[in-house]
């Protein structure tokens, strides 16, 4: 049998391991591996001297929001910087580009450039004084907004904070210009337009396949609670054959609704299951973030002198009734996809997840938790003993001012140490994913892999976070490739063997063989799926 694609010349990772080795593929399978490759070349096959280069599975993400991330990129863009200058600069320069635009919206902002993580209204007035102005922070549990914005959402000084969220207010009420969680609901945006939403699906993409991702889980397909709905994009790019990457959509879970939704989501797997599109997760969010004070936690955050507050953080979803919704969704061959960033959300999943194990058995459904910011050393060693994957965003656990200036001297001194525990789950047997959560931060799965191995960015030299909490390059690698596959349960890709598809990449370095620290210098030579090439640097 002839191949249609060799590759040689280089190092290989499979099976979790690195190793010299070449690789045939055939009508877009992995055929051989090793010395049987020698007799399957022919004059038709195309030959890829890795020169020394490796050669690894696709990355795939866990965790991301591809066509949000990819409509932002469209919009008034505000993420690569901290100045709050620049922010203001590029405001008006998008504002003054797009003079037909109703409403400017954008965002990616961070916490860390304002005093006390909260922007004010008066700050866009300055700007753009005539037209709203609606701002999404870099983590999307925030929007900066200006006073016509306000104006026109009427909220003033009498608007009572919603359940789900809160409205930064000046010492008489006023509001100063920042939403948190729920109270962004408040403002009614206008919707994206379903040629927006397909475009920024294919603009993420190309960006995607150029950092080596060939599938993804997006978390939050056919959403409600005031986020937009982006399933349309997928439907069509699907429907089309434009979407060459494999996506597995999360239904988002209303918050508002109850298991009367169930059979809508039902419905909604079966309609937005077509070509390379599969949803059949269910996306839970459990709680907000850290930083604004909304992630669930076990004990209360600190105020502004360190003192002790009555503030656990929200929970979207009754803990109470939690344990029957995902009892009901695994019964329904439902794989449920949790966002729990506080250790007291992780617990409530973890709770969920062995309520549907008792009530329904060991089923193939995959749980998976996703962001884990804190998680309380007694529920470590429950994922591997309930078979619930710890979806990891490592780009966070790092040394910066959101960490340093906005989350550490505001949470409990004990879970403050217990940020992003890699290291002690991996220790405990937990299966590891990796996810970006992009647009929250970057999509890059390298710099991602880069912070997991030395708990600090690329190019910073900041001290490691909580070190020991660090992993091998081999573990990190695994998460991005076998670990994610696994979560996105397509058991045909993340290695790199006989029978599995050919979503591969080739790096422009072997990263094994350079410091640890070097490991973000690397990037994406070529990406492959299904044998063709995707993306060439």
């Amino acid at each position: 049998m002839q191949a249609d694609l060799v590759f040689h010349g280089g190092p290989v990772f499979t099976g979790g391991e690195r190793r010299s080795d070449r690789v045939a593929v055939r009508d877009g399978r992995i055929v051989a591996v090793g010395d049987d490759v020698r007799d399957m070349t022919g004059p038709g096959t195309e030959m890829v001297d890795l020169k020394g280069r490796l050669l690894l599975p696709g990355f795939q993400d866990a965790h991301i929001h591809a066509v949000m991330g990819g409509v932002e990129l469209g919009q008034c863009d505000l993420t690569g910087t901290t100045d709050l200058g620049e922010y203001l600069d590029r405001i008006t320069t998008y504002a003054s580009a797009h003079p037909d635009e109703e409403w400017i919206v954008g965002g990616g902002w961070s916490m860390e450039s304002f005093e006390g993580g909260v922007p004010t209204k008066e700050l866009l007035d300055r700007v753009v004084p005539g037209r709203p102005v609606y701002l999404l922070n870099r983590d999307h549990h925030a929007a900066w907004v200006n006073s016509r914005a306000l104006e026109i959402a009427g909220i003033t000084a009498d608007t009572p904070d919603p359940a789900s969220g809160r409205i930064d207010r000046l010492p008489g009420g006023d509001p100063i210009g920042a939403l948190q969680e729920g109270a962004m609901d408040l403002v009614k945006v206008p919707p994206t337009t379903a040629e927006v939403r397909l475009a920024g699906l294919l603009r993420a993409q190309r960006l995607l396949h150029s950092l080596g991702i060939t599938a993804w889980q997006d978390a939050m397909v056919c959403a409600t609670n005031g986020y937009d709905d982006i399933s349309d994009a997928y439907l069509s790019a699907a429907g089309s054959g434009a979407l060459t990457a494999t996506v597995v959509g999360a239904l988002w879970w209303d918050r508002d609704r109850g298991a009367e939704q169930i059979p809508d989501l039902v419905a909604k797997r079966e309609r937005f299951t077509v070509g390379r599109l599969r949803c059949d997760a269910v996306k839970l969010m459990l709680d907000g973030i850290a930083e604004n004070f909304t992630a669930a936690m076990t004990e209360p955050y600190r105020d502004n002198c360190g003192c002790v507050t009555t503030n656990r953080g929200l929970s979207f979803i009754d803990p109470a009734l939690l344990p029957a919704y995902v009892s009901a969704l695994d019964a329904l061959d439902f794989q449920p996809h949790f966002h729990a960033l506080g250790d007291q959300a992780v617990r409530n999943a973890l709770d969920a997840v062995e309520a549907a194990r008792r009530a329904n058995g060991a089923r193939d459904t995959r749980p998976h938790l996703a962001h884990l910011q804190v998680v309380h050393p007694r529920d470590v060693s429950r994922f591997a003993e309930l078979g619930a994957t710890a979806n990891m965003q490592p780009y966070w656990a790092a040394h910066e001012p959101q960490m340093d200036e906005l989350t550490i001297p505001f949470l409990d001194p004990a879970l403050a140490g217990w940020q992003y525990p890699f290291g002690d789950l991996v220790r405990a047997g937990a299966r590891l994913a990796g996810g970006s959560d992009w647009p929250v931060s970057t999509p890059d799965p390298l710099q991602g892999i880069h912070v997991a191995v030395n708990r600090v960015h690329h190019g910073d030299d900041a001290a490691g976070f909580l070190p020991d909490q660090a992993l091998d390059l081999r573990t990190a690698v695994s998460a991005y490739t076998a670990g994610s596959a696994y979560v996105n349960r397509l058991d045909d890709t993340g290695d790199i063997r006989p029978g599995f598809r050919a979503d591969l990449i080739v790096l422009d370095r072997d990263i094994f063989d350079a410091p640890p620290a070097e490991i973000g210098d690397a990037a994406v030579a070529l990406t492959f799926i299904d044998g063709r090439v995707v993306h060439e640097g």
